[in-house]
Order: structure tokens, then C-alpha cells, then sequence
């Protein structure tokens, strides 16, 4: 049959208007829901540099164990909001790295501190970085210019890391759940080093293991995001690793080839993997805490909305009176090592007549992706936050600590008052004047509080708190 060319034409138009409402259904589905992207790179130094975290160690690195890693996810949701997680084989980000590396992100790909969290394991076989824990440290000048060098390189591969995940985004889904390890033993309440001949072991403590599962659109695991509330201090050598976290990661990773693993700290800061000092036993913690992670992902996960809502300040928290100057002269007098460094480095900032400072700007973040709530705190946070917010925001809440600025450890009110390493020992570690004031806890959870309602996270009825 011979078609005339108005049918013809009109026919064509059909097709093309088909072809178009097509592509836009098309462009309405790819875009509803998540996206994400997500990058590595190594950043084991390439060089014998000194490693962070124990100050008794008395010479540089001596080998590789494993690589250490940086990994990065960015979320997008339905509408465009995104949120940058950067987690890291290290000791600990300070303040001033930190700002850096945050500024630089929001300079070069618009993303503001509420939506950058940069997260270490707290590996103790980790590099030493620039300007953190130097009192410790008994480093030469060649020394601190390998750290130096090493840390600003490591700033702009992690620039350019949260480049190449933005980069390599596309459509995924995400799910959520908690798991449970009990690897970790409260410090403060067992004995370490005489765990074979106790029966009971004293809390508190936080099991859970949280869990963010990736998929692609056609349901192919792509990454996991999983943390845990403990010390990665099962190793003391002399040779670069993750140490238990490290393992985990590696584990999943063979698991599933192809994916990325990325482990981020809690709030384990007086929690310790017990016993330890063994290769064997930080494979089998990694092994353990991978299990962990692989019985949830292998259980129905809660599937998330694609909205997200981010929140960050800088809450100033008041440190105590610093020593006097008779305090400090005894101190230098009948001490060694790091806190001999500190006071000697105190008096001399004294007779200059250096103002001490009187607050801290403490980071703050609260995030919500769909119906799952974060948390993240920056220092070396104690256990106790985690059960409190928990108790606040229900058991489903994940705790980050570590994030964004490891100035010092961050105790509760209650190992204020008790003391020790944790309440009244670790800001000499950690270079600080002082000890934090009693008011430390009740200010940090009123900030979450106030943070968490400003982008609508809500607290169960029956635990509705004020600060």
C-alpha cells in the first residue's frame, strides 16, 4: 500500500515524540534515586619515616605489612545533595591538616564542612603527621622534614581522591543495618595484660557493627561502609599496616572482588582488642569483624530513601586551668619522655608570656541518609557518647568518632571525675594546656541535639532529652 508523505510525516513525528517521552522516563528514573561515586589510593609512605601512635617506639618504620589505604564515597541524592566520606589507614587528622584539606575540597568542587567527613581507623601503624603529637615523638629536624614532606603530599591525594570519586558517580542503591563483634574490651574496667585469668568481663561497652551496603541499580554489591568501637592497636611493630581494620577490609575485599571496603572508627577510644600483640590475632580480629559484617549483608538490610540532610558546627568547649609555673619546673624535674617535652615545652611558652587557650572548636556533624541517622565527633571518643546518643536517637544511630579533628580524647563526665589516662592524662599526649572542664559532655550532646533538629532527625517519643 503506498503511504502518502503526510503520513509519512506524521508517522515520523510519533516515533520521535515516543522516543522523547522515552529518554525522559528514562532521565526521571536514573535520576530518582541515589548516586554514588567512589575512589582509592594508596598512602603508605614510600620512605622509612617515623609512625604514630606509641610514644615508646625509638626508631623509624621498617617495612610494609600491608598498604595502607585512603577510600572515598560521595552520595548524591534525588535532589542533588551530596556528602563526601573520606576513610583513612591513620592515626588521627589534626585540626589544622584537616581545615585544610576540607577548605581545598569546597574551593575546588563546592562542598561545604557539613558535607566532608574525614575519618581515620586509628591505626597505631600508621605515619606520623604534621603537627600532631610531636611531644611524643623524639623526631630530628631530617625527621620532621620527611613528615612534613609525606603530609603534604598525602593533602592533595586526598583533593584529588574526593575529584575521582565525584568523577565516577552513577546510579546505586543503599541499605543499612547493625551487626554485633565483640572484639573490643572496656580498658578502663579489665586487666590487659591478665585477661586468661578473669571470668567476667566489666563494660560499658558498644558492640554494634554498622553496616552500608552500595549496590548498583541491578543490585551488584559495589562497597560497603562498616565501623567498629575499637583501638586498632593490636600491633606494635615497626612495619606500615591497618591493623584489624586493615585485615577486615582486605577480607571483604577478597570476598567480594571488585568492591571497595571502607572501615571507619567509632567510639572506641577506651576500648581495647584484648589480647594482642600478634599478626595472627589482628588477622583473626579483621576476620572476625568481616564475618561480622558479611552475616548482615547476607540478612534483610532496611533500604534507603534517596534524601539526604547534612549539619556541622564548631561547638568551643572550655579546658581547665593550665599548670603553674612551680607545677611544671617539679614536673620537668622528676619526669622523662613525652611528659618531661610537654612541661619543658609549657614553662617555655609561659615565660614568653603565650596566652593559653581557654576553649577548643570541637567538630560537631549529624547526618541523615533516608531513615538512617549519623553521628560523627571529632577526638578520641569514649565510649560512653555512643550509649547516651543511642539512648537518645534509638539503637539503629551510627557513631562515628575520629572525624574531622583528633585534638585529643574526648571523655564523659564520669571519667572526668575519675581520672586517668583517658580524664586526665592524654591532653599532655596530646599537647594540650590543660584537661577539658566538667561541662565537656553536656555541651557536645546538647550540639548534636541542636544539629539533629535542625535538619528534622527526631527522637523517639519515650526519649525525648534536653540539654
Amino acid at each position: 500500500m503506498k503511504r502518502s508523505p503526510v503520513n509519512v510525516l506524521i508517522a515520523c513525528l510519533l516515533i520521535l515524540n515516543g522516543l522523547h517521552v522515552l529518554a525522559s522516563d528514562n532521565k526521571t528514573e536514573s535520576a530518582a534515586g541515589w548516586k554514588a561515586g567512589i575512589a582509592r589510593i594508596v598512602i603508605t609512605p614510600e620512605n622509612s619515616m617515623w609512625m604514630a601512635g606509641y610514644a615508646m617506639r625509638d626508631h623509624p618504620s621498617e617495612g610494609t605489612m600491608h598498604d595502607l589505604w585512603a577510600k572515598a564515597i560521595i552520595l548524591e541524592d534525588e535532589s542533588g545533595k551530596r556528602a563526601l566520606l573520606i576513610t583513612t589507614d591513620l592515626l588521627g587528622f589534626p585540626k589544622a591538616m584537616s581545615d585544610r584539606i576540607r577548605d581545598r575540597i569546597q574551593t575546588k568542587y563546592g562542598l561545604s564542612r557539613a558535607q566532608i567527613n574525614l575519618n581515620s581507623s586509628h591505626t597505631h601503624s600508621g605515619p606520623v603527621l604534621q603537627s600532631a603529637l610531636f611531644d611524643i615523638y623524639p623526631l630530628n629536624e631530617e625527621q620532621i622534614e620527611s613528615v612534613n614532606q609525606y603530609s603534604q603530599a598525602l593533602e592533595e591525594k586526598l583533593v584529588n581522591l574526593a575529584g575521582e570519586a565525584i568523577n565516577s558517580i552513577k546510579p546505586v542503591q543503599l541499605f543499612a543495618q547493625n551487626g554485633v563483634s565483640r572484639i573490643q574490651v572496656n580498658r578502663r574496667t579489665n586487666i590487659d595484660y591478665g585477661l586468661e585469668q578473669q571470668t567476667d568481663l566489666n563494660g560499658p561497652n558498644d558492640y554494634a557493627v554498622p553496616v552500608i551496603k552500595v549496590s548498583d541499580t541491578n543490585g551488584k554489591l559495589v562497597a560497603i561502609v562498616f565501623g567498629y568501637a575499637c583501638h586498632a592497636t593490636v600491633l606494635d611493630s615497626y612495619t606500615w599496616s591497618g591493623d584489624y581494620p586493615g585485615f577486615a577490609q582486605i577480607t571483604l575485599e577478597k570476598m567480594h572482588p571488585g568492591i571497595t571496603a571502607m572501615f571507619f572508627q567509632g567510639a572506641g577510644a577506651d576500648m581495647n582488642p584484648i589480647p594482642r600483640r600478634t599478626m595472627a590475632l589482628a588477622e583473626q580480629y579483621g576476620g572476625e569483624l568481616a564475618a561480622s559484617v558479611e552475616r548482615v549483608l547476607n540478612e534483610e538490610m532496611r533500604i534507603l530513601s534517596p534524601q539526604l540532610s547534612t549539619a556541622y558546627s564548631e561547638v568551643n568547649l572550655s579546658l581547665g586551668e593550665p599548670p603553674a609555673k612551680e607545677d611544671l619546673t617539679r614536673m620537668i624535674a622528676a619526669s622523662s619522655g613525652f611528659e618531661k617535652q610537654w612541661a619543658t615545652r609549657m614553662l617555655a611558652e609561659l615565660n614568653q608570656k603565650k596566652p593559653f587557650p581557654a576553649t577548643y572548636p570541637y567538630p560537631v556533624q549529624v547526618w541523615q541518609l533516608g531513615d538512617q541517622p549519623i553521628v560523627s565527633l571529632g577526638g578520641e571518643l569514649v565510649v560512653e557518647y555512643a550509649i547516651e546518643l543511642k539512648r537518645i536517637f534509638g539503637q539503629k544511630l551510627f557513631v562515628m568518632g575520629y572525624s574531622n579533628d583528633v585534638m585529643s580524647y574526648i571523655p564523659s563526665a564520669r571519667i572526668l571525675r575519675e581520672g586517668g589516662y583517658e580524664g586526665a592524662v592524654a591532653q599532655i599526649v596530646y599537647g594540650l594546656p590543660a584537661t577539658w572542664k566538667a561541662d565537656t559532655e553536656i555541651n557536645i550532646l546538647h550540639e548534636v541535639l541542636k544539629l539533629a533538629d535542625g535538619i528534622g532527625i527526631s527522637q523517639p517519643e519515650s526519649k525525648l532529652v534536653k540539654y
